[in-house]
């Protein structure tokens, strides 16, 4: 008789090859705890190599889904259970879960080569070396070709739908109805309906195999979390950066440019946007990636709402003609998707490590606002906010995300587009006294002008102008002045910014600040300890550049500063310089997210007046103070 077990939470990830369907498999689940209401977040983790070996410890691919019914920060710091589709999948995922933790194992791929591939002398199934686990050794590669035993499918198709057996068995453990989920298959495979219904009886066969196993007898039951009332939709950060943009240039009432070169983990922006020309978007797949930036200012120059996207090396490329975009004064936004570099880096897994770039990654003093998403939801915001900024100071502005958000999904609920603030966007028509740089006296900007209006020819271009006339001048009074101008203007924009996101008390023993995708962790970890009487505060920043106003105001105040980033302390050398505070930094480079225990461990070590331990994370004190 099957037993019902209710629990608040439960972290699963699903892991094998890349041929495997690990991505799919995640996403499904995801989709059913979205429908069940329970909040959910994810974390795919893809491998690097396009055709890694297959078996091979590098060609690994994961998803982890946390869903809950309470609120919930991070895709969680561990799993409970752990699916692996073969032996590399094992040794790279083992050490992640928790003790006592499920083990579901295809057992039918652990044969000699693939053990030999992952690095096993022995086979683990066997061995007792996963006796502090719960292990469910099931042959699903076997089970599979018998659920598909008399169709005209070759043994390599059979093979491939091996991953919705292991979802059905899923689906039974948490007690989601299968229906759904067998009219998205039906839905995914209409082009192709041999393979749908190939799915479906597979997916039926893990779900009929949970129901019918006798280690299969307790299903544990996620309640749904507690949601304001509105409509919500499972989004990704690049899903919603690409909606926001799309509702920037309507709220402009501008059609949208988009101009882009694939790159990992970029590219989705430009494919969602695709989907999008009947709303007035036009997109552009350039040759290369300084096309892209030299489209985007074009478009910009012509009137339109322009954007353009990459990552970190691709940004390096637009370099030159981002600062063309600063002189020039003209409003792009440009989007980059982080990962981790130098080069080409890991261009699958996550890191914070162009923020310098960001800043300061152009020739010549080329200031330009910078502003971060924390959440795959919040892309959807700053896209719309980074609009109206470029908009509204004539200048480009550099929207950072990350691969940990882009990739990532959650709950969102559906924004009421009546609710948001109009971008008003004035263009002179008026040659009367006109110069190229007269500005508004609030913001700085110069007036914005489409060419062909009659009688206001201007010139503008990469060689330095006249601070009034726009004609070219070398004068060395005015080159400075236009260097002063251009800085101040950017530093205007913290007129925009609003309150400091500040979670606990502007005092304390321990501010913990940070950016973009470390939210969830940081604000978890704090939450955490406040729950305990801690006096310990979190600051999310916004805008990076420039750095919010309000975060001077309390600096000063906490015994210790502890700023956690992925990479090596970036805007931590940026805030001691700014406030000359002996802040302390929390850094990872491994092209993985924070997880909460370790930003805990670090902010309880400091109010133990003890040194940040040494592990996952990097304590960065000592070259701090140097």
């Amino acid at each position: 008789m099957t037993k019902e077990h209710q629990v608040d939470r439960v972290v699963i990830r699903f892991a094998g090859d890349s041929g495997d369907g690990m991505q799919l498999t995640g996403t499904e689940f995801t989709k059913a705890a979205a429908e069940a209401g329970n909040d959910i977040a994810t974390f795919p983790d893809f491998p690097a190599e396009i055709r890694a070996p297959a078996g091979s410890l590098p060609g690994v691919s994961g998803f982890q889904v946390h869903f809950s019914s309470s609120e919930i920060y991070t895709p969680g710091d561990a799993p409970d259970v752990l699916v692996v589709m073969n032996p590399a999948a094992l040794k790279t995922n083992l050490k992640d879960l928790v003790d006592a933790g499920t083990l579901i194992v295809n057992s039918g791929t652990f044969i000699e080569a693939n053990l030999n591939k992952a690095g096993y002398k022995v086979n683990p199934l066997e061995d007792g070396s996963l006796s502090k686990y719960k292990v469910h050794s099931i042959d699903i590669s076997a089970l599979t070709m018998a659920a598909l035993d008399g169709t005209t499918l070759s043994t390599k198709e059979k093979g491939r739908s091996k991953n919705f057996f292991a979802l059905g068995l899923v689906f039974w453990m948490y007690g989601r109805e299968p229906e759904p989920e067998i009219r998205r298959i039906h839905q995914q495979f209409a082009k192709k309906p041999e393979l749908g219904e190939a799915n479906v009886k597979v997916f039926k066969a893990g779900y009929h195999y949970g129901e019918t196993a006798e280690v299969f007898q307790t299903q544990y039951k996620v309640p749904p979390a507690k949601w304001a009332p509105g409509v919500y939709r499972n989004i990704t950060g690049n899903e919603a950066l690409a909606m926001g943009l799309l509702v920037g240039a309507n709220l402009a009432r501008k059609p949208l440019f988009f101009s882009g070169y694939p790159i990992t983990p970029a590219s989705s922006i430009l494919h969602s946007l695709a989907k999008y020309k009947n709303f007035g978007c036009l997109t552009f797949q350039a040759e290369d990636e300084i096309a892209a930036m030299g489209a985007a200012i074009g478009a910009a120059y012509g009137g339109a709402a322009a954007v353009t996207a990459s990552s970190g090396p691709g940004i390096a490329l637009k370099g030159e003609a981002i600062g063309l975009g600063v002189m020039t004064e003209l409003p792009v936004v440009i989007v980059n998707v982080q990962r981790g570099g130098p080069s080409t880096g890991l261009p699958t897994k996550t890191e914070q490590s162009d923020l310098n770039q960001a800043i300061y990654g152009r020739n010549g003093e080329a200031p330009v606002p910078v502003i971060a998403a924390k959440t795959p939801g919040d892309s959807f915001y700053c896209a719309v906010e980074a609009m109206r900024v470029a908009m509204k100071y004539m200048v480009p502005v550099i929207l950072l995300s990350d691969g940990y958000i882009a990739n990532g999904s959650e709950p969102w609920p559906l924004p009421n587009l009546g609710a948001l603030q109009p971008i008003p966007v004035t263009h002179r028509t008026d040659p009367q006294g006109y110069h190229v740089y007269d500005r508004d006296p609030s913001t700085l900007a110069r007036a914005w002008v489409v060419p062909g209006a009659p009688g206001l020819e201007h010139r503008i271009g990469g060689i330095e102008k006249d601070a009034l006339t726009g004609n070219i001048s070398y004068d060395p009074h005015n080159h400075e002045k236009q260097v002063h101008t251009r800085a101040e203007k950017v530093q205007r924009v913290t007129q925009e910014m609003g309150e400091l996101d500040l979670r606990g008390e502007e005092s304390g023993d321990v501010l913990v600040i940070g950016w973009g995708g470390t939210f969830g962790a940081l604000r978890q970890a704090v939450e955490g300890l406040r729950a305990q009487g801690k006096k310990v505060s979190h600051a999310h920043l916004r805008w990076v550049w420039p750095i919010e106003p309000n975060l001077d105001k309390i600096v000063r105040n906490f015994r210790h500063v502890m700023v956690a980033e992925l990479n090596a302390g970036q805007l931590l050398h940026i805030l001691r310089d700014r406030y000359l505070i002996d802040a302390i930094g929390l850094n990872k480079i491994q092209g993985l997210p924070f997880k909460v225990r370790e930003v805990t461990d670090a902010i309880e070590a400091l109010l133990g007046g003890r040194t940040i331990p040494a592990g996952e994370t990097t304590l960065t004190r000592s070259e701090a103070r140097a």
